[in-house]
């Protein structure tokens, strides 16, 4: 399933034109890390809204509550406040012609099928990145995407894996730091998320966002560190934190999307044992599982389809899984058992690996 916010993406406006008014998320990637290249899956949750011009911007940010106001010297100009409870109301003016939309009592959030998602068969907001997380028999029939999960022997120029990369199923963006931090994300506070996003009772998104919720506060595995970023610049602060601040930010890269096929490995270089892995999950808006974990060994691995798609993937092995659920996807569908052998997967393009140099 995919979240999408509203037509008009109010919430989002809000969010851009006031991390721009103050210090950007990209303006903060910068200043922390300057000698660190953004990557595609990151910069991509960072479009603002096309109608939006940054000529002009006046932003009062209040507990609850967001106004901002644009305004450019061509006469166009654009009013949006976000209120607590209150809804999101936006104005756009244009020579001639002027645009009035509101919405009561929060953001409406959609749910659009555009096709399976990555993991056919995985309950909202579980994924198989979550060590904690046991496969049904139904799942392992149904999900298509197994073969992300390999041996590392396997990981050597000339092996033939059939895989599916897959664009990202979910669309939603980064919000800034100040944006993010006003709205709750705790299961104490599911009503309250829910009023802000307008979600009912007993829907897929609801589930989906309580399974994400319930996904970010399980315990940690013994030797993990998590976090669930919801914002970029908590995804920064928390790697740089464990990682320090000479990093690199690496993601899954597709020449383009096409049908499960057979690829080639033709090539693969180690970037280091020391990783923290950041997962994008189904919710509103872009929330980010990080997670850094003892014993792992981070590659990119460079693919070539049957169809001549070129692919160069993230890849993580894990050297001791001990730790892990036994009923979990990757020993069901490797037949190995947990710490037995290192077991390793390719990462989602919307996935981000940051390792030190």
């Amino acid at each position: 399933m995919e979240f999408n916010l509203f037509h008009f993406s109010a919430l989002l406006s809000v969010a851009f034109v006031a991390s721009h008014a103050v210090q950007s998320s990209e303006d903060y990637w910068r200043s922390v890390l300057p000698n660190t290249p953004m990557p595609k899956s990151v910069s991509e949750l960072l479009q603002s809204p096309e109608w939006m011009d940054e000529k002009s911007t006046v932003v009062d940010v209040g507990e609850g509550n967001v106004g901002v106001n644009t305004g450019n010297s061509n006469g166009t100009g654009t009013h949006v406040e976000v209120g607590k409870g209150s809804g999101v109301g936006v104005i756009t003016g244009a020579p001639g012609e002027k645009t009035e939309i509101g919405v009561g009592r929060g953001v409406v959030v959609r749910s659009e099928n555009r096709g399976k998602p990555v993991y056919v068969g995985v309950q909202p907001g579980v994924t198989p990145f979550d060590y904690q997380y046991a496969a049904s028999a139904a799942q392992l029939h149904d999900n298509p995407n197994v073969a992300l999960f390999f041996l590392e022997n396997d990981l050597h120029q000339g092996t033939n894996m059939n895989l599916h990369f897959t664009k990202p199923t979910t669309t939603t963006n980064f919000l800034p730091r100040k944006v993010a931090d006003s709205i709750p994300f705790s299961s104490n506070e599911i009503p309250e998320i829910f009023s802000r996003f307008s979600v009912k009772q007993n829907t897929l998104e609801s589930e989906t966002i309580k399974s994400t919720l319930s996904e970010c506060e399980a315990q940690s595995i013994k030797g993990e560190e998590k976090y669930c970023a919801t914002s970029l610049e908590t995804m920064i602060d928390f790697s740089t934190s464990k990682l320090g601040k000479k990093v690199i930010a690496v993601s899954t890269v597709v020449e383009k999307e096409s049908e499960m096929q057979r690829y080639r490995i033709v090539g693969s270089k180690k970037l280091g044992e020391k990783a923290v892995i950041c997962h994008k999950q189904n919710y509103p808006y872009a929330v980010f599982y990080c997670h850094m974990t003892n014993n792992v060994k981070a590659y990119t691995v460079s693919l070539v389809g049957n169809d001549g798609t070129k692919a160069k993937a993230a890849a993580i092995c894990h050297t001791d899984t001990s730790s892990w659920n036994p009923k979990h996807l990757a020993f069901q569908v490797l037949n190995v058992k947990p710490g037995s052998v290192p077991v390793c997967h390719f990462l989602p393009e919307d996935h981000v690996v940051w390792v030190p140099y």
